[in-house]
């Protein structure tokens, strides 16, 4: 049997329609011979999704983006192809995520752990995650305060950090450095004082106990002598002289305990006449003070070295 020339060119134009059928849709990313099952989502915005993007669990692309419609409330509703029978719990999350740095988007799928899975026509819930400039855009806004912060500051030091401020400052220097001369010396004067009087310090207050020895020895003959001076006349008797005497036993004793708490080197005063260290703390201090200002005059840059980005060595 004999075909025609025309039942051949029919014959292959339906091949090579069908062929070109098959060729797009493949290029689309369709299914031809294979089921899928349709399911949507809606975002807010869609910065960068565009028909044809993938569909991906961990990475691993089960469908594409076939359509995207904008709905009257301003949100986009977007249609997914999934390729083959994958079971999408239906509390999953279509999470629209950049897979690039120039912004390009994809459709991940966050897999719920529920026992129902989305069947075909099911919406999913969807959320949008935040872009790298998005991410990065506080950071950038944070860092410029901080840097203005900073400029103000180190112009603010420079512009006190000028010659007559540094006079002022070594003019207080010399000044801390005198004042610490003169404190020394009225400690070694302190120290002497105490060491040539002591012995008259001990002797007056060895006067002082055996005064209030005795007090306390004829207290009971005062008694007596304030009774007969009472029954003498009212007005001796209002003078009150048996308070004065007990004040001043009070004051005797009160002053008999400060001087044992001095020798004993209790509180300020039994501190500085019992111990040393005070004068040897002062020596150290001011040494040590003077030794820091002659390295402070000799070498200024260790100390005051202002910079603005970091440029500068510094001087050792």
């Amino acid at each position: 049997m004999k075909i025609a020339n025309e039942t051949k060119v029919g014959i292959l134009a339906a091949c090579s329609i069908t062929l070109l059928f098959i060729g797009y849709n493949f290029l689309k990313g369709n299914a031809i011979f294979t089921d899928e099952t349709v399911l949507y989502a809606r975002y807010s915005h869609v910065d960068g999704l565009a028909v044809s993007k993938p569909v991906l669990i961990n990475g691993f692309q089960i469908g594409r983006v076939d359509n995207l419609q904008l709905q009257s409330d301003g949100s986009i509703v977007a249609k997914l192809k999934i390729k083959g029978k994958y079971e999408i719990p239906n509390n999953s999350i279509a999470k629209l995520e950049s897979v690039d740095l120039l912004g390009s988007k994809a459709i991940v799928m966050l897999l719920g752990t529920g026992d129902k899975f989305a069947q075909d026509g099911d919406t999913l819930n969807a959320n949008v995650a935040k872009g790298l400039l998005e991410t990065v855009e506080p950071v950038q806004k944070k860092a410029e305060l901080i840097i203005a912060k900073m400029d103000s500051i180190l112009t603010s030091v420079n512009s006190i950090l000028n010659p007559n401020f540094q006079k002022n400052v070594d003019k207080s220097f010399n000044s801390i450095a005198s004042t610490l001369s003169s404190l020394e010396a009225t400690s070694k004067k302190v120290d002497n004082l105490v060491g040539t009087e002591g012995s008259r310090i001990s002797a007056i207050l060895a006067n002082v106990e055996a005064i209030s020895s005795n007090l306390r020895k004829n207290n009971e003959k005062i008694d007596g002598i304030l009774n007969n001076i009472n029954t003498i006349t009212d007005q001796v008797a209002a003078a009150n002289f048996k308070q004065t005497i007990d004040n001043a036993n009070k004051a005797v004793a009160d002053l008999q305990s400060i001087v044992a708490k001095v020798n004993e080197g209790q509180g300020s005063l039994g501190m500085l006449v019992n111990d040393t260290k005070m004068y040897e703390n002062l020596t150290n201090a001011s040494k040590n003070l003077d030794n820091l200002m002659i390295d402070l005059k000799q070498n200024p840059k260790r100390y005051v070295h202002f910079s603005l980005f970091g440029g500068g060595k510094r001087d050792n």
